[in-house]
């Protein structure tokens, strides 16, 4: 068997269509400067410098490691760097079946974890228990944490995970700095028996 041979131009290489600039967030532009409110500065470095910490406990584990190989590259969202440490993450991804005595370890791995925070529920069972309607099963992850972005599926392909992870990045590029100080949140917490 031959191999086969393609002749592209240095010039054809890379194209404008080959490279995507992000979008700068509103503002007022003058002769050398740029003005932006603070919050849709922060949200847009948050929004590409993403974190995960993955907890794959079962076959969405699987479907995630796809994901972040190379056919689908989960790096190019600026989420190349996967931590276990929970100190260094900001988002928490729980992929898979999670016992009843998994939730305390689940919780504190959550807690570890330094604001701003968000958890992605990946595949039936971290949203609903899956098809585990037993006894030792946990029905849900929101039952011991709130969840931002749940990823239907059981068990999801890498492009539902893919776009679970742009909705959180559209969640963290909207929110607001103050959100985590507010009210709201504050009570979200205390239901959840978080300080």
């Amino acid at each position: 068997m031959r191999p086969v041979r393609f002749n592209i131009h240095p010039k054809e290489a890379v194209t404008s269509t080959a490279i995507s600039i992000t979008e700068a967030p509103e503002g007022y532009t003058g002769d050398g400067f740029f003005t932006a409110k603070l919050s849709d500065v922060v949200g847009l470095a948050r929004k590409n410098s993403i974190w995960p910490l993955p907890f794959a406990t079962s076959c969405c584990g699987i479907e995630f490691m796809a994901t972040a190989a190379a056919h689908y590259d989960l790096a190019r969202f600026g989420a190349e760097r996967m931590a276990f440490t929970p100190r260094q993450c900001d988002l928490l991804m729980v992929m898979g079946t999670i016992a009843k005595k998994m939730g305390p370890v689940l919780r504190q791995v959550y807690l570890q974890m330094a604001e701003p925070r968000w958890v992605l529920a990946v595949g039936a069972c971290a949203s609903s228990g899956g098809i585990f309607d037993s006894y030792s099963v946990l029905q849900g992850i929101d039952q011991i944490i709130p969840v931002d972005v749940y990823v239907p599926g059981c068990p999801p392909r890498p492009e539902a995970i893919l776009d679970g992870f742009m909705k959180i990045q559209e969640l963290v590029g909207q929110e607001s700095i103050r959100r985590r100080n507010s009210t709201q949140y504050k009570a979200l917490l205390d239901t959840y028996g978080i300080e």
